[in-house]
Formats: structure tokens, C-alpha cells, sequence
């Protein structure tokens, strides 16, 4: 079995800026792992750039460090995540955004751990293991 971690945007971004702190709180929980992402996250980073009107060069840059990760896709057993994972929240009064439960579910379905830095947009999903540097938030 590989061992493999899904990145959220946050941490994604971490390691691709020069000099970003952050990402060395989180290097030691990738080392020798298969960094995937989620389709969710790359289209959340795809629409950061054209929303921030990149250059070509610089939107060249993070289609190839995309491109580097494996991508997780969505299919069936993703989509059923998802769907228990929505009811089952919204029943706790706990509900979660959208893309975050999607990403969310892609880990889950795959049974691998997600590292974000956004605690709070992930704490709550019944099992996910989620690898977080941020402060743990009291409920």
C-alpha cells in the first residue's frame, strides 16, 4: 500500500511560495509520502490564478507543480462520501462548505489523511483524519 497524504489548497500553496514559514510546519508530514490533491483543490488554485490574472509563466509554474501531485478524481464511491457525509452533518447541525466537504470526502473514500491548515473547515467530518499545524479550535 502507498503512503499518501491529500493537500488542501492552503498547504498546497504553502510549499510552493518562497520563504513561507508554514510550510515547514508541514514538510515533516510529507516526506516520503505521495502528495495528492483533490479535482476540488485544483480547481480552486486554477481559479485563484485567473482570478488574480496571472501571467502565463507564473500560471505555467503552478500547472506543472499540479501536474506533480497525483489527482484525485471524483467517481461513485467519492460522490456517495459526500452525500452520507452532507446528511450526516447537516442532522448535527454541523453543516461544511461545499468544496471543503468534497475535498473532504475524496480523503475519506480513499482512506488517506488530509492536511490543511484550515482545522475549522474540517474538524467536524466523521472519519477523516486530518493533519493539522493550526490551533486547535474549542467546540
Amino acid at each position: 500500500m502507498v503512503d499518501a497524504v491529500l493537500l488542501d489548497a492552503d498547504v498546497f500553496s504553502y510549499l510552493g511560495r518562497v520563504g513561507d514559514r508554514r510550510a515547514a510546519l508541514y514538510r515533516p508530514h510529507l516526506d516520503g509520502k505521495l502528495l495528492g490533491v483533490s479535482f476540488i483543490t485544483v480547481g480552486e488554485i486554477l481559479f485563484g490564478a485567473y482570478r488574480n490574472k496571472w501571467g502565463s509563466a507564473k500560471l505555467e509554474q503552478i500547472t506543472a507543480r499540479l501536474r506533480s501531485a497525483t489527482i484525485v478524481p471524483y467517481d461513485w464511491a467519492v460522490c456517495q462520501t459526500y452525500g452520507e457525509l452532507k446528511a450526516s452533518l447537516q442532522e448535527a447541525g454541523k453543516p461544511v462548505a461545499d468544496n471543503d466537504l468534497w475535498i473532504a470526502a475524496c480523503a475519506v473514500r480513499h482512506s488517506i489523511p488530509l492536511v490543511s491548515h484550515n482545522r475549522a473547515h474540517f474538524q467536524n467530518i466523521p472519519g477523516l483524519v486530518l493533519i493539522s499545524e493550526a490551533p486547535k479550535i474549542a467546540e
